[in-house]
């Protein structure tokens, strides 16, 4: 029972990790290594999220330990007697685990995290969007595209070292291994702090504006228009890669020594665009490509296909959830309280008897916008409990901390649950709120998480370097929060393992007495200018659109309106032509076996008669056939002849 709710933890990380990467990744497309390494870094820094409360409230057992036993000895010292044991005035949590797991999973966690950021999956990044051709090329490209990368921390790097040796500081194994642990936190809590700025407040907004159904129909309408435009541009790149693929393709033969490059390339494109590449006519006198040029457009290739298959996810996604709104919309009001869709996708068995058409009208339509307000209203508590916190986490007498003086409460009372839950709760607050919001950012929109098996390789890659440079320089920050860092709070205090073997972030004096004190500050201007939304305005200005209440933004309104209704028509017309040409299969079906063994045991039939389509509707038959086949239909009383052009619209 001791590794239980230990156990319990790590298989949950393991399967949250795998779950989202199974939702948003595609094992069978995604090379293995790239999967392996996104799967790893998921899961470590989760183990992180959900493990860290566990040695939050085994160090208080520690820490209460070592206060009995100072006092202890400081009664035998006295000649006074102590009668009860140190073990029994302190309550052992329940949760408890013996000491050496711990340093162990977080010496395992941590550097296996670091080696993956900082070195293996840039060079996969770069890797899988290499033009070359071979292995060694690929390689080679990756180490040059991360040269600039990689040498300007090494610069850093030797400055800080010189800077240290300098000072008259010894440098050995451990000290460097400190050295780089603090480099590498104190770059992640630059980020951090930036990120919180934008998420603490446009968490609980968002959540607040989604529970209003015309605002967020209305942006949707915005962003499908501005989708739009990135959607034609993404096409137009393709195309003219498709032109140049067409002038190589025409250049290069099969007996031409640079053929099976050009049949690589060709392989990247989907099936719909190699036939309109095949579709296309070579050019009269097509050049000769190099192999330079080759590598070239094969990067591009890879490019312009990955812009365009995350355009096109999120145009589908989008329209959906358009699709989604006008019929929550229109189901509002409703008499019958039954929830009805435009589309109607398959559902799975279990699905349909746990959330019938009853108990979805009821969610979308009266109780989602509720629940959604007072989500939007807990996030904000603790948006504001989070930066309040980050600006007097420093102050340690008295303690102005929210969650110092949460938890220091629950230690007194020997409550872990509570120190336990609430640990988990904050980190995972905040860890959502600065992911979420690298996602959101118009810079990195290259990097898109798709659901449904939709996200590309690099999306992927970018996602695991993000978390795992997060995720350590996050719990630091929250251990500060919480007055469990020694060199914040200037006292000697017994520390948690994961402080012990992450380090601290103050290995420069300017860091330890500057930066990492002072620099959380910032999250209040930044909150407050996310608040009056100065960025938006900014951009603006700038020429960037934003959603605002000016005359551009309500043009893109309805144009993403006018958008909406066309693509809806076609998809219609679609089903409507889809579930004609079945129903049409359905009743024909037999009659055409019928009689088509007539014909064939009668000798002066010249010409089977089949029911085929075509875009002009029935195909032609004889004059002596067609006649006998409507007068048969007319007289078994099933249907008359369908008329012709019934499915011109297809």
């Amino acid at each position: 029972m001791v590794y239980t709710l230990f156990a319990i933890e790590i298989v949950a990380a393991v399967i949250l990790a795998g779950t989202l990467l199974y939702r948003y990744g595609d094992c069978y497309r995604n090379h293995i290594l790239v999967t392996v390494s996104v799967l790893i870094a998921w899961c470590f820094s989760f183990v992180i999220m959900f493990i860290l409360p566990l040695d939050v409230s085994s160090t208080f057992y520690r820490q209460c330990l070592q206060s009995i036993n100072t006092t202890t000895v400081a009664a035998v010292q006295n000649n006074e007697s102590s009668t009860i044991a140190p073990s029994n005035q302190c309550q052992k949590p329940w949760s408890y685990v013996p000491d050496s797991v711990f340093p162990n999973l977080w010496r395992i966690v941590y550097w296996t995290s670091q080696c993956l950021t900082w070195l293996i999956m840039p060079m996969m990044q770069s890797y899988s969007k290499a033009g070359d051709f071979t292995v060694k090329g690929k390689l080679k490209s990756a180490v040059i595209d991360n040269a600039i990368y990689y040498g300007s921390y090494l610069s850093i790097c030797i400055i800080l070292l010189i800077y240290i040796t300098l000072k008259g500081v010894s440098l050995d194994g451990p000290k460097i291994k400190a050295i780089a642990s603090s480099a590498s936190n104190t770059w992640g809590l630059f980020l951090l702090i930036l990120l919180l700025g934008y998420s603490l407040v446009e968490v609980p907004r968002n959540l607040w504006n989604n529970s209003k159904k015309n605002y967020t129909l209305t942006y949707s309408y915005f962003k499908i228009a501005k989708l739009s435009t990135d959607k034609c541009e993404a096409e137009e790149t393709v195309d003219d890669i498709l032109e140049s693929l067409n002038s190589i393709a025409a250049a290069v033969g099969p007996g031409h020594p640079l053929h099976r490059h050009v049949d690589i390339i060709l392989q990247k494109l989907p099936v719909q665009l190699r036939d309109k590449l095949n579709q296309k006519q070579p050019p009269e006198r097509p050049t000769a490509p190099s192999l330079k040029s080759l590598v070239n457009l094969h990067k591009k290739t890879i490019k312009s296909l990955h812009v365009l298959q995350r355009t096109q996810t999120q145009w589908g996604l989008m329209l959906e959830r358009i699709y989604h709104l006008e019929d929550v919309a229109s189901n509002a009001r409703s008499p019958e309280h039954r929830f009805q869709r435009t589309f109607n996708a398959p559902r799975p068995p279990l699905m349909r008897v746990l959330y019938p058409p009853i108990f979805e009208w009821y969610w979308e339509c009266l109780i989602k916008p509720y629940f959604l307000r007072s989500m939007a209203v807990l996030t904000c508590i603790m948006s504001v409990a989070v930066v309040w916190s980050e600006v007097t986490f420093f102050v340690k007498s008295p303690v102005l901390s929210i969650f110092a003086n949460v938890l220091i409460a629950a230690r007194n009372t020997y409550n872990y649950t509570a120190i336990v839950t609430i640990s988990t709760l904050t980190i995972g607050y905040m860890f959502y709120c600065a992911y979420s919001t690298v996602l959101r950012i118009r810079v990195l929109n290259l990097y898109y998480l798709a659901p449904h098996h939709q996200t590309n390789e690099y999306s992927l890659i970018f996602s695991g370097m993000m978390v795992c440079r997060l995720t350590p320089a996050m719990c630091l920050n929250f251990l500060s929060l919480v007055h469990m860092d020694s060199h914040i709070i200037k006292e000697r205090i017994m520390e948690t393992y994961y402080t012990q073997i992450m380090g601290h972030m103050d290995v420069l004096g300017i860091i330890a007495e500057g930066f990492n004190l002072y620099f959380p500050m910032l999250v209040v201007l930044l909150c407050a200018a996310t608040a009056l939304s100065l960025g938006s305005r900014l951009l603006s200005m700038c020429g960037f659109q934003q959603f605002a209440d000016d005359e551009l933004a309500l043009d893109l309104v309805d144009e993403g309106r006018e958008i909406a209704k066309r693509e809806k028509r076609k998809r219609q017309r679609a089903e409507e032509s889809l579930a004609r040409r079945r129903d049409y299969n359905e009743r024909f079906a037999p009659h055409r076996a019928d009689d088509g063994d007539h014909y064939v045991a009668s000798p002066h039939r010249t010409a089977p008669a089949r029911l085929t389509v075509d875009d002009g509707g029935l195909d032609r038959f004889g004059e002596s056939t067609l006649p006998s086949i409507r007068s048969e239909f007319e007289r078994r009383g099933k249907m008359t002849m369908p008329p012709r052009g019934l499915f011109d619209d297809v």
